[in-house]
């Protein structure tokens, strides 16, 4: 199986992943590379990448999932009305390219969960943060140890430039109040990059309500509340230097994080936009997107 990265893996040839002295040792048992696996998961798995003007990221990060290790793997982008060549890149990749108008982070999310066609679900920004060549790995953790969801800690294991300055002190700040307001035990709880299987979402009090940044804390909420701890758990994977612009607003972003959780906490929160896809939405697999036309 080929391994593609956006990065490399900061790990010396002699650290051993079973060694409690290896920066490895957060992944608690799983091996640190896609290439260790042997034969192919009897899994289907969509891999949702949420995107808007993407377009210097995006064919890296999609490069780097590796390929040929389930029965089916479906990568998607969803698309907030990039203004760049991001969804022309995806259609030359040849993934899916679903495009949701109404806007924000969270409202990606709630439409891909939804027309994402496989059993397993797995989520990362497509700006070559994530580890993308660990999506194997994780997935067959989720199988082997009869999980349904999986969140991964960046703060352990990221590296320099990846969070710079005030962006790594709202994370703490934000997980630490998590933490505190909720009691779930959760380090990161702004990480994007989750496994899971896709039937959570049969139970309603799993389905995330925020449009927003914040479907990411509240999604953690979510798994340790409805799903238990036995079946909720977080792995640290590595966290890298983003490629290309960022569309977060730190301040602005932030300061909806921290109300979100003390309204969810006090149960102020409030759905804007129904759960789902609209039959509207235009979608590659239909030939009814602008750029295939």
């Amino acid at each position: 199986m080929e391994v593609r990265m956006c990065a490399s893996v900061s790990m010396s040839p002699n650290e051993d992943p079973s060694d409690s002295n290896s920066r490895s040792n957060a992944f608690k048992g799983v091996a640190f590379v896609a290439r260790y696996m042997g034969e192919k998961l009897p899994v289907t798995v969509t891999v949702i990448l949420p995107t808007r003007n993407e377009e210097e990221a995006l064919a890296p990060t999609i490069d780097a999932i590796p390929r040929g290790w389930c029965k089916n793997l479906e990568i998607m982008i969803v698309d907030g009305n990039s203004s760049d060549r991001t969804r022309e890149i995806a259609l030359e990749k040849k993934i899916r390219v679903h495009l949701e108008d109404r806007k924000g982070y969270g409202r990606a999310y709630r439409t891909g969960f939804d027309v994402a066609k496989n059993d397993i679900i797995v989520t990362m920004d497509a700006d070559c943060t994530y580890p993308a060549e660990l999506v194997p790995t994780l997935v067959k953790r989720l199988l082997d140890d009869d999980l349904d969801f999986i969140t991964c800690d960046r703060l352990s294991l990221a590296e320099e430039g990846s969070m710079p300055g005030i962006h790594g002190f709202g994370n703490w700040a934000l997980s630490f109040t998590a933490r505190i307001l909720f009691g779930y035990g959760i380090k990161d709880s702004q990480s994007g990059m989750w496994v899971f299987r896709k039937s959570i979402f049969d139970n309603e009090a799993m389905r995330p309500t925020n449009d927003g940044m914040p479907l990411s804390e509240e999604m953690k909420i979510l798994a340790r509340r409805v799903l238990g701890k036995n079946k909720a758990v977080e792995i640290s994977v590595p966290y890298r230097p983003r490629v290309g612009e960022a569309e977060i607003h730190t301040w602005g972003d932030g300061w909806k994080n921290f109300k979100f959780l003390f309204a969810r906490r006090v149960g102020l929160h409030r759905t804007r936009t129904p759960w789902g896809s609209r039959d509207s939405n235009p979608d590659s697999t239909n030939g009814d997107l602008p750029e295939q036309a």
